[in-house]
């Protein structure tokens, strides 16, 4: 799956995308992002039952995975009974990779429910001051 470009998300809309995760696999959804001081956030929620979820940061496509930076640990999130709201800063250029995973389910397959979206800063530059 190619990664999605901050223009895509803001294309978005308001609608909800959808993953299916089978049992014992994960799932990604990697960011290229090509300017700083952006701000990614995402809400989602999963049935049946839990996900984990992880954000992690590549400089390059390239970069091993081994040596990508962890912004957000993997955490078990109670999705099945609230929305999992989170957002992170873009500080460095690079791909920021969103995971999904349904590994710890041996027999139960997940359905994510995800909206992304991506804020600029306000630079607020003193045209309305009288």
């Amino acid at each position: 799956k190619l990664p999605l470009t901050v223009e895509e998300i803001m294309n978005f809309g308001e609608s909800n995308r959808e993953l299916f995760i089978k049992s014992s696999t994960y799932s990604i959804i990697p960011i290229t992002v090509t300017e700083m001081g952006l701000t990614i956030s995402w809400i989602f929620s999963s049935d049946p039952k839990s996900i984990s979820f992880s954000v992690v940061y590549q400089e390059a496509e390239d970069t091993p995975l081994d040596q990508c930076k962890v912004l957000i640990p993997m955490t078990r999130c109670n999705s099945h009974k609230e929305t999992i709201r989170g957002q992170v800063k873009v500080r460095n250029t690079g791909i920021y990779t969103l995971i999904f995973d349904n590994t710890f389910s041996r027999f139960i397959s997940k359905r994510v429910f995800y909206h992304l979206a991506v804020e600029r800063p306000v630079i607020y530059d003193g045209s309305d001051f009288p």
